[in-house]
């Protein structure tokens, strides 16, 4: 069964149980955000293997989320990547299709449309 957004795109690489909390059950992800994901999943034509969607404030909490978190927002995915290939296409796919605020982690990567933060960036998780 497909998925289909308010606005009549049909999800094509995506079900919305990969974006649900692990938490409570909820999925609270924005349309405008999947859209993005979904598009830039065709153009980097690699998989997007969402570890952590959207996430209610306790379990961002738990996970050591910022407090304000595009993930409580339905504004972010981390996508797992470990190889510098995928890492660029994923990369390179977001940023065409909007996707300007983008964090590289050893074995993911986060991208998120929260319009209230500072965008264009690029951050990494990687402790020195």
């Amino acid at each position: 069964m497909s998925w289909k957004l308010k606005n009549g795109y049909e999800v094509k690489y995506f079900k919305k149980e990969e974006f649900t909390c692990p938490c409570c059950g909820q999925t609270h992800i924005e349309d405008a955000f999947i859209e993005r994901l979904d598009k830039a999943r065709y153009i980097a034509n690699v998989p997007f293997v969402i570890t952590s969607g959207y996430r209610c404030p306790k379990h961002n909490e738990k996970v050591g989320g910022v407090p304000d978190s595009a993930h409580v927002k339905g504004l972010a995915a981390d996508i797992k990547c470990t190889n510098s290939s995928d890492r660029f296409k994923i990369v390179d796919a977001a940023i065409a299709c909007g996707l300007k605020r983008i964090g590289i982690g050893a074995d993911f990567i986060h991208l998120d449309y929260d319009l209230e933060k500072p965008r264009p960036v690029i951050w990494t998780y990687y402790k020195h």
